[in-house]
């Protein structure tokens, strides 16, 4: 949900010249952002399909292009952990993003039971757009083998301008 660290970086962003969309995706199922329990988090992230995320981007994006005040020619996305899986996702899938940064984004298994979400790894090939990722050595919920799964991923589709960055010993949300 957007709880107030994305609502205090979509300002800042904005402060800094950005025209900034942070869509609440799980506003469907409930508000996360004002839990502690994990798994009742967790019920509500997994409630929000491919589908229904690529849906809100597309819409937002719709809306983005239609104001004078935004340059859709220089359209980015970025995201944290569960949104860092969804920016690799939604390079992959609009040709309007430039660019995209995914912090600490899973890249081999989402947190969705829908059987048609994809992840990360799977759509490598297909990113429109170069993506810097940015991950933890420590991550106790992303294996650097996963990192350097998606590595090699990136490598063989000649994704050349994607990168990804490990911080050594960091943890996840460092």
């Amino acid at each position: 949900g957007l709880h107030e660290y994305i609502r205090d970086t979509a300002r800042r962003l904005a402060k800094a010249g950005y025209v900034t969309i942070a869509p609440d995706f799980f506003v469907r199922a409930g508000d996360p952002s004002t839990m502690t329990d994990f798994p009742a988090i967790m019920k509500i992230v997994a409630t929000a399909s491919d589908a229904q995320v690529n849906g809100d981007i597309g819409a937002a994006l719709s809306w983005l292009k239609a104001q004078p005040f935004a340059d859709a020619k220089r359209i980015a996305v970025t995201g944290y952990c569960w949104g860092g899986a969804v920016t690799w996702e939604a390079v992959a899938k609009f040709a309007e993003f430039k660019a995209g940064v995914a912090w600490y984004g899973r890249l081999s298994s989402g947190m969705s039971p829908d059987p048609a979400n994809t992840n990360p790894l799977d759509i490598a090939g297909q990113l429109k757009a170069p993506v810097l990722g940015l991950y933890a050595e420590k991550d106790n919920g992303i294996p650097l083998t996963d990192v350097e799964k998606m590595r090699a991923a990136l490598k063989a589709a000649g994704k050349t301008k994607s990168d990804i960055v490990v911080y050594p010993a960091a943890q996840h949300g460092f």
